[in-house]
Formats: structure tokens, C-alpha cells, sequence
């Protein structure tokens, strides 16, 4: 699978140390936001199975110990928060094999160190379900559609 390449927009540096550092911190910030979206996702999913409306599990959560960036700037379901991709029908801000080419990259750095990885090995194998399923060109968020 051919993934595209990105250079990411940054508003500070934070010196991570020599040479490769800066990549490390990168694909450990993005291998917990694929867990967290993932996460979120799959909550709103069982919230509304058990017929909680959206409004509710975003003001418990958001204000509780389940507050996450992906869910606080970029929740996955449309009209809670106003920087959503799922409220333009998930058009990316990042698509989802962006998102996949740096869980690869933490599977890979994972098994390198013998670190162990089970949530993120999982994550990773969501998005390359997503992405086969024809998804990747969409916002990583919409993984909520793949998962409801």
C-alpha cells in the first residue's frame, strides 16, 4: 500500500534530543491519537446503542477523566465541536492512511524494542481495515463509521 507524504505544520519546536528523537516523539503523539480517536469513537458508538444522546456523553466526558484532544477539538460525530472534520462530512484536515503511515511507523519502532504495543498493534490494524475498505482519502475520524 502506497502512502502519501506530508510535512506537517508546527507551531512550536521542542527539542527532543539527537538525531531521530523528533521522529520518536512524533509517531508516540500519533499512536496515541490513533488510540484515543479510536477510543472515542467506540464510545459514541456504544452510547448510542444504549440511547445516549451525543450532547450528553460529550458534556460528561469532556469535563471527566475520559477528556482527550480527539474528542475536545476534533470529536468524531458532527455539531459538538466546531473544528470537526465530521462536521463537513469528514473531509480530511488528515486523512487516514497519514494517520496509518505513523502507526506503521510505531508497530515497526515496537518490534524493533521489543516494546509492547497491543493497543496500538490493534489501532493499526482498525485503520488498515478502514483504508482497504476504500476509506484512507477521508479524515481519520470517520474510523467512527467503520467501527459504528
Amino acid at each position: 500500500m502506497r502512502l502519501p507524504s506530508r510535512r506537517a505544520s508546527t507551531k512550536r519546536t521542542v527539542k527532543c534530543g539527537d538525531v531521530g528523537a523528533g521522529q520518536a516523539a512524533k509517531i508516540c503523539n500519533n499512536l496515541i491519537l490513533g488510540i484515543n480517536i479510536v477510543a472515542v469513537s467506540e464510545s459514541f458508538a456504544l452510547a448510542e446503542t444504549l440511547g445516549l444522546s451525543h450532547q450528553a456523553l460529550f458534556d460528561v466526558v469532556s469535563t471527566s477523566t475520559g477528556q482527550c484532544w480527539a474528542l475536545t477539538s476534533y470529536c468524531p460525530v458532527p455539531g459538538l465541536v466546531p473544528t470537526s472534520p465530521a462536521n463537513n462530512d469528514y473531509k480530511p484536515g488528515a486523512p487516514a492512511t497519514m494517520l496509518f503511515k505513523d502507526l506503521l511507523l510505531a508497530k515497526q519502532a515496537a518490534e524493533n524494542t521489543s516494546a509492547k504495543t497491543p493497543l496500538g498493534s490493534r489501532v493499526t490494524e482498525l485503520f488498515e481495515e478502514f483504508i482497504e475498505a476504500g476509506h484512507g482519502g477521508e479524515d481519520f475520524s470517520a474510523i467512527i463509521r467503520y467501527l459504528r
